[in-house]
């Protein structure tokens, strides 16, 4: 039994400037490889959790990709159904202001359609022996098709987090059929076209829970950055999670980070106002450092009986 990460890898090349960073112009400073990719990052943190994650996804059929394993493998997540195909990662190239912000990026997706594949050949023992499915609701309609239709024959809990919420526009029918889905503000406000201002949290939580209500997805959760975030699900249920305050190296990954906590918290018996607490605790532990990943962990210090 295992949680089981279905998405994609990517190569993330990142520029920091040595100096006050200029918009539009050039600018000195380091240079960054390191693996990515939303799906990647949550199987590394759920390693690091020491929950065992399973890992379906792709990578290219060079040294590059073959680092990508033995990392991910040294993080205790399992590597057996990651297939090598030419051009199986992306790439993302990011720049970013004094603050550790992202000012600028450019991301080169992958062509993940050998995963429809992959879930042929893999999905039907993975989905019956599965805890929950944690999936980037962005990927190829057909691939999330697959999914949905090995979730619904084995009753498995998906978890859903997006990389591209244009792209997941058009899987929103699936949103009713997921158990909960993680999301930013600005995503959320783009999903429901409204604007998720700068009301408080609990304001913004019963927002939430009326558009969550009506929208008949099971539960939803959003991060807000400094405010935390909030949560409800469409029995009426709703709250917020404050954030902690913690130095910030980068931000980049904590979005994931809060989602793998999230997912294992919800797959491990936690509630929705708990398991955005273990969010909140690895999105800050990934914040302060600049391995963008969480520490390692054992099960029991969040109370997973696995």
């Amino acid at each position: 039994m295992s949680i089981v990460v279905i998405g994609a890898v990517f190569v993330d090349i990142k520029g920091y400037p040595s100096r006050t960073y200029i918009p539009g112009g050039r600018n000195a400073g380091k240079v960054r490889y390191v693996h990515g990719g939303v799906s990647r990052n949550i199987a590394e943190d759920l390693g690091n959790l020491g929950l065992d994650p399973v890992f379906l996804s792709l990578v290219d059929p060079t040294g590059a990709g073959e680092d990508v394993l033995l990392r991910l493998r040294d993080h205790g997540v399992d590597t057996r159904f990651v297939w090598k195909v030419p051009e199986g990662m992306g790439t993302w190239l990011a720049v970013f202001d004094n603050n550790n912000d992202v000012c600028a990026s450019i991301s080169h997706r992958p062509d993940l359609m050998p995963l429809l594949n992959l879930l042929q050949a893999e999905g039907n023992p993975l989905f019956a022996a599965a805890d929950s499915v944690l999936l980037e609701l962005d990927l190829d309609e057909p691939v999330v098709e697959e999914i949905y239709r090995l979730k619904n024959k084995y009753n498995t809990r998906i978890y859903a987090a997006v990389s591209n919420i244009n792209i997941a526009l058009e899987r929103r029918a699936f949103l009713q059929q997921t158990d909960c889905f993680v999301c930013n503000r600005q995503e959320a406000g783009v999903l429901f076209s409204v604007e998720f201002g700068e009301e408080s949290p609990d304001i913004l939580a019963r927002r939430l829970s009326e558009l969550v209500a009506g929208a008949e997805i099971p539960a939803m959760i959003v991060t807000l950055g400094a405010d935390g975030a909030i949560w409800a699900d469409m029995h009426g249920r709703f709250g917020a999670c404050p954030a902690q305050q913690v130095p910030v190296a980068d931000t980049t990954g904590a979005g994931d980070a809060f989602f793998s906590g999230v997912a294992a918290g919800l797959t491990y018996g936690k509630d929705l106002a708990e398991a955005c607490g273990i969010g909140v605790r690895l999105a800050s532990s990934v914040i302060c450092s600049l391995e963008n990943t969480c520490p390692r962990f054992l099960p029991s210090e969040f109370g997973f009986n696995v």
